[in-house]
């Protein structure tokens, strides 16, 4: 008799082969998801500091306020929340959170502002 097809044995193999690597598959997607998030904060962060210079350069202070607001071109990132800590006319801080990295924060400080955590070198942005 001639016998077409697969076994029984086969399929059961290949399913299984199939979810040990979706197993490895599906943690590095999400580790680079979050990467993706906190990048997102850091850019969101950098593009803040060059909103706050030009604001500087026209106002003699820096921006604190909502973000965003209508006298203060910058528009943060989709999900990403930026809040101003601190801006008086010898420097600023900010912090920014993710809605897709939760317990994760990035914050930057400039000039004589009170660092905010994590961020403890000026003008460097980090992240916990």
């Amino acid at each position: 008799m001639n016998r077409r097809g697969f076994t029984l044995i086969e399929l059961l193999i290949v399913v299984v082969i199939i979810g040990i690597l979706a197993a490895i598959a599906v943690p590095k997607f999400a580790a680079t998801k979050e990467r993706a998030f906190i990048g997102t904060m850091k850019s969101d962060l950098r593009n803040l500091s060059t909103a706050q210079e030009s604001y500087f350069y026209d106002n003699n202070t820096y921006y604190i306020g909502a973000v965003p607001a209508a006298g203060f071109l910058y528009n943060p990132s989709r999900s990403v929340v930026v809040n101003i800590g601190e801006a008086t006319i010898a420097g600023w801080s900010a912090t920014a959170t993710h809605t897709g990295a939760a317990g994760k924060t990035c914050a930057v400080f400039y000039g004589s502002a009170t660092p905010v955590a994590p961020a403890t070198v000026e003008g460097i942005v980090t992240c916990q």
